[in-house]
C-alpha cells in the first residue's frame, strides 16, 4: 500500500462491484457469477420455532422480493417508542429455496447480504453460517460445505429490530439491502478486495495506482499474473498494469500494488461533470483467468484546510447538504436505487451539493449513485461508541468496531463521492459514549479508530461530529455551569483532522481563538433558523454544513400523532414545502422568488440543547375572503415588490442581516380572490417571479410520472405523482377525498403515499387520502418487459389514467 501525501491528494474510486458474468447458471465461460438474490422469498412476521429447519414447512408465509422493511408495515402504534417511529418492536423471519447448479462445484460459494436490520442470523440447510451483529453493514457467508446438489436447498434468516433502546430512530427490520450469491475460484480477488487511488494528477496526465487482495495463495506457490486495464468514460482503454503475486505467502489474504499507471488528459470527477473511469482487474493463473471484476472509480483531488476549507480539483467548494438517517419515505428503509436516485435529484435540483449518511453507513447502491450524480458524501459510521441509551449492536461495541470499521472503510473506499470519514455522532458529553474508559473526552478511543481508518485508507481525513457541548461536557441543561462563560470547543474536536459541530454556528469563531488550527464543519445545522447557518459561517474559510433532517423523516418524533421528524424543507414524499425555495436561493446563484403564506405559527421547543420548530407554511393562494394573512417571499434578490390583483402592497430590501437574509416577511396582507405575485429586483431590474392564483374547484386529476427509463428488472420503480386540478388545470392544494389505484400488466402497486407525517394510514393498499390535494403511487417493475395501464380514481373528479412502458 502506498503511503499517503500530505494534503490528502485523493481521487478515487469506485463504484459498484460488478462481476463479469450476472447469470444464475452461468454458463461454461463464467469466470465469475454474481446473482442478485433478491427474489423469490418468503416471510413470516413474529417468532417462529424451528423455521431455520431445512424441513420446516413455510407453505403458509407470505411469498415476496428484496428489499423488505418488515417493520413499516406493522400499525402504527401510540404506545410505542416515538423516537423508534411508534412501532413495536418485533422478529420477522424469511425463507428461500434454490437448486445448485453442478458447476459451482470446486468453487467458493458465497452468499453475501449487504445488511440484516437491526441485527440477523442466516442458516443454509439448518446450519448456521452467519450474522450480524451491526445491521447497517454486511458480511459474506461460505456455503460451498453446506450446499446440496441433490436435493433443494432453504436459506434461512431471523431479523430483529432489536429493544427500544437501542436506537434513537427508526430503524426498519428485515433485509432491507441486497443478497448477492457469489460463485469465483479459490483464487480470487478477496472482499472489497480492489482499491484504487490517484496520487498525482495534473492536467497533462493522473497517476493510477492499484492495490488487489487476493485469496486463496496462502503457502502456494502459483504463478498467478495480476491485470488492470483502465476505462475512459466514454469506454477505450487508456491505461493498463500487471505484477505477479507473491509465492508462499503465510497471510490468508494477500495486498498487491501494481505498478503505477498513466492517464494522459484525465477527466476529473467533480459534481458539474461527475466523470467515472472503469478498472477491469483480472487474475490469470497459469494464463487462464480464473477470476475478473470491473470497478468505476473517478479521477479528483480533496484537500482540507483551516485556510480555505475545502479544494475539490483546486477549486473552493462549500459544502451544502443534509443530515438526514436512510429511510426512503413511503418504502421505510428499503434501499430501492429508484427512491435514492430520486431523493439526489431533488436535492441538486435545489442547488445541495452533499449528504451526510447520518449516522450509519448507508446502502451501496446510495454510494454508486453518488458518484454519478455527483454528491459529496461524509459517510459515518455510527451513532455513540457503544452508549448504553443508543447503541444499535447486538454485541457489546467494544467487541464489534474493529470489524465494522474494516468492513465500513474497504467497502466504500473506492467511491470518488466520498470526501470525509466521520467514526460517530454526538460525543463528548457523557463518559458512556466515549467508547473505552480513557478519562479525555475520547480522545484516545479517536486515535485507536484513526490509526485503523488509515490502515486501509490513508488517503482520507476523519472526523467525528460533536453534540452541541463544550470543553468539560457543558450543555445548556447543565443547572451548576454558565455556558455563556465558557465558549470553549470540546476537547475531542480539537484533536480531530476536521473538526464536526452539530449546531452552535455563532460560537465557531470564539471556539478558533482557543484552537485556531481547527478546520471546521458544521455537521448538523437546524432547519428552523432557515439561511442563518449558512450566511453566519465564514464560508471562505470553513467546509460547509449539512441541514439536519431537511426531508421528513420516521422516527425522532417529539409526540404523537407525528410519526417523525417534520421540521423540513420536503416532506417525507419529496414534495418541497416553500422554505426549500429559501435553500435554492442561497445555495444557486440563478435568481429565486417564491411565496410562502404562514398557515400557523408552528411550534419551538429545545430538543437536542438547541432550539428546534417550524411555522407551517403552504403556497397556495385559495384562503378566506376578508381575512389577512402573513406572507414569506424567499428571494436572493435585493428587494421584492408584492403584489395582489395589480395593486402593489409594497416594496421591501433583502435584509444583511444574517438570520434575516434571503426571507423577507410581510404582515397582514389581505386575501381576495384573484393572483397574488411576487416581483424580485436586482440593479433596478427584473430578475425572478413567482405567482400564486386562486383556483376553481378541483374537477379532475392529473397524473405526472417520474422515471423516464423504467427497466424490467424486478428492482426498478415508477413514482407516479397524482394532484387534483380544477378545470384549467391548476393544481387545488385544498381538494380532500380518497383516491384509488388500479393496475394492470407488468408491474405492481409496491405502495401509495400523500405525504402526510401525522396520518395513522399505512402505506400498503391501492387506496390513500388526498393530502394537500396530493397522493403518489410507487410502481414496482416486474422482470419482463411489457405495459403497465394506471387508472387513479376519487368520487367526484374525473379519473385519470396512463399507459406506460416497462423496458
Amino acid at each position: 500500500m502506498h503511503k499517503a501525501t500530505t494534503a490528502i491528494l485523493l481521487s478515487i474510486l469506485i463504484s459498484a462491484c460488478c462481476a463479469t458474468s450476472l447469470s444464475a447458471q452461468g454458463n461454461k465461460e463464467s469466470i465469475r457469477i454474481n446473482q442478485l438474490f433478491n427474489f423469490g422469498w418468503k416471510f413470516k412476521a413474529g417468532d417462529v420455532s424451528n423455521a431455520q429447519l431445512l424441513t420446516f414447512d413455510d407453505k403458509d408465509w407470505r411469498k415476496l422480493d428484496l428489499p423488505h422493511d418488515f417493520q413499516f408495515e406493522q400499525p402504527w402504534d401510540k404506545a410505542a417508542s416515538r423516537g423508534r417511529g411508534f412501532k413495536t418492536m418485533g422478529v420477522g423471519w424469511y425463507r428461500k429455496t434454490f437448486k445448485a447448479d453442478a458447476r459451482w462445484k470446486g468453487k467458493r460459494i458465497l452468499l453475501d447480504f449487504e445488511g440484516i436490520m437491526l441485527n440477523g442470523e442466516v442458516w443454509l440447510n439448518g446450519k448456521k453460517i452467519g450474522g450480524t451483529d451491526y445491521g447497517y453493514l454486511g458480511f459474506e457467508a461460505d456455503i460451498a460445505d453446506v450446499l446440496s446438489y441433490d436435493t433443494d436447498n432453504v436459506v434461512a434468516v431471523r431479523a430483529s429490530t432489536g429493544e427500544n433502546g437501542d436506537s434513537r430512530w427508526y430503524t426498519g427490520g428485515g433485509l432491507f439491502r441486497d443478497v448477492h450469491l457469489v460463485v469465483k475460484d479459490s483464487v480470487s480477488i478477496a472482499r472489497h478486495g480492489i482499491f484504487i487511488t490517484t496520487p498525482r494528477i495534473s492536467a497533462q496526465a493522473a497517476e493510477v495506482r492499484v492495490q488487489v487482495e487476493v485469496a486463496g495463495i496462502r503457502n502456494k506457490q502459483y504463478p498467478l499474473e495480476i491485470t488492470t486495464r483502465i476505462f475512459s468514460p466514454d469506454g477505450k482503454q487508456v491505461a493498463e498494469t500487471k505484477t505477479l503475486a507473491p509465492q508462499k505467502s503465510k497471510l490468508a489474504t494477500v495486498e498487491v500494488s501494481l505498478p503505477t499507471a498513466t492517464i494522459a488528459t484525465p477527466k476529473l470527477w467533480s459534481c458539474e461533470t461527475p466523470a467515472l473511469y472503469t478498472a477491469e482487474v483480472s487474475l490469470l493463473l497459469n494464463g487462464k483467468v480464473v477470476d475478473k471484476l470491473t470497478k468505476r472509480f473517478g479521477i479528483r483531488t480533496v484537500e482540507f484546510s483551516k485556510e480555505f476549507g475545502l479544494r475539490l480539483n483546486g477549486k473552493k467548494v462549500f459544502l451544502k447538504g443534509v443530515a438526514n438517517h436512510d429511510d426512503l419515505g413511503a418504502v421505510g428503509v428499503a434501499a430501492y436505487s429508484t427512491s435514492i436516485a430520486r431523493m439526489m435529484d431533488r436535492l441538486k435540483a435545489f442547488g445541495f451539493n452533499h449528504i451526510r449518511t447520518s449516522h450509519n453507513p448507508y446502502s451501496e447502491s446510495f454510494f454508486d449513485l453518488a458518484d454519478e450524480k455527483g454528491i459529496l458524501v461524509v459517510d459515518e459510521l455510527y451513532d455513540k461508541w457503544g452508549s448504553t441509551v443508543a447503541w444499535s449492536g447486538s454485541a457489546p461495541w467494544t467487541e464489534l468496531w474493529f470489524d465494522s470499521m474494516k468492513e465500513w472503510i474497504k467497502r466504500d473506499r473506492n467511491h470518488p463521492s466520498v470526501i470525509l470519514w466521520s467514526f460517530g455522532n454526538e460525543l463528548q458529553f457523557q463518559e458512556e459514549r466515549w467508547g473505552f474508559a480513557t478519562g479525555d473526552w475520547g480522545k484516545t478511543t479517536y486515535r485507536i479508530m484513526d490509526v485503523v481508518a488509515k490502515r486501509y485508507d490513508p488517503t482520507r481525513k476523519t472526523t467525528v461530529a460533536m453534540y452541541p457541548a463544550r470543553a468539560g461536557g457543558i450543555i445548556k441543561r447543565d443547572p451548576d455551569f454558565k455556558i455563556e462563560s465558557n465558549i470553549v470547543p470540546p476537547e475531542l474536536a480539537t484533536i480531530t483532522d476536521v473538526a464536526s459541530f452539530n449546531y452552535v454556528w455563532d460560537d465557531y469563531q470564539r471556539y478558533l481563538k482557543h484552537a485556531p488550527d481547527m478546520i471546521i464543519y458544521q455537521s448538523e445545522a437546524v432547519t428552523n433558523e432557515l439561511a442563518a447557518p449558512f450566511f453566519g459561517m465564514d464560508r471562505d474559510k470553513m467546509v460547509g454544513l449539512a441541514y439536519w433532517g431537511a426531508i421528513e423523516y420516521w422516527g425522532e418524533s417529539d409526540g404523537w400523532p407525528k410519526k417523525g421528524w417534520n421540521y423540513s424543507f420536503f416532506n417525507h414524499a419529496l414534495e418541497p414545502f416553500p422554505q426549500a425555495w429559501l435553500t435554492k436561493s442561497i445555495f444557486q446563484d440563478e435568481p429565486v422568488v417564491h411565496i410562502g403564506v404562514v398557515d400557523n405559527e408552528g411550534e419551538s421547543k429545545l430538543w437536542n440543547d438547541v432550539v428546534v420548530g417550524q411555522k407551517v407554511i403552504s403556497d397556495h393562494w385559495n384562503r378566506e375572503a376578508g381575512k389577512t394573512y402573513n406572507l414569506y417571499t424567499y428571494t436572493n434578490a435585493e428587494e421584492v415588490e408584492l403584489v395582489v390583483n395589480g395593486k402593489s402592497v409594497g416594496v421591501q430590501q433583502n435584509s444583511a442581516d444574517v438570520k434575516k437574509r434571503n426571507t423577507i416577511f410581510w404582515k397582514d396582507v389581505p386575501f381576495t380572490p384573484g393572483k397574488i405575485t411576487a416581483i424580485a429586483r436586482t440593479g433596478g431590474k427584473v430578475v425572478a417571479q413567482h405567482e400564486l392564483e386562486t383556483t376553481g374547484k378541483a374537477v379532475g386529476l392529473q397524473l405526472e410520472t417520474e422515471n423516464p427509463t423504467w427497466k424490467a428488472d424486478g428492482m426498478d420503480l415508477q413514482y407516479v405523482r397524482v394532484y387534483a386540478v380544477d378545470s384549467k388545470g391548476r393544481k387545488v392544494m385544498t381538494t380532500p377525498g380518497e383516491v384509488t389505484f388500479e393496475v394492470q400488466g407488468a408491474a405492481r402497486l409496491l405502495a401509495a403515499d400523500n405525504g402526510n407525517h401525522v396520518s395513522d394510514e399505512l402505506f400498503a393498499g391501492p387506496k390513500k387520502v388526498l393530502h394537500n390535494g396530493f397522493a403518489m403511487a410507487i410502481l414496482r417493475a416486474e422482470q419482463t418487459p411489457g405495459t403497465v395501464k394506471l387508472k387513479v380514481s376519487a368520487t367526484g373528479l374525473k379519473p385519470a389514467q396512463k399507459t406506460l412502458q416497462v423496458k
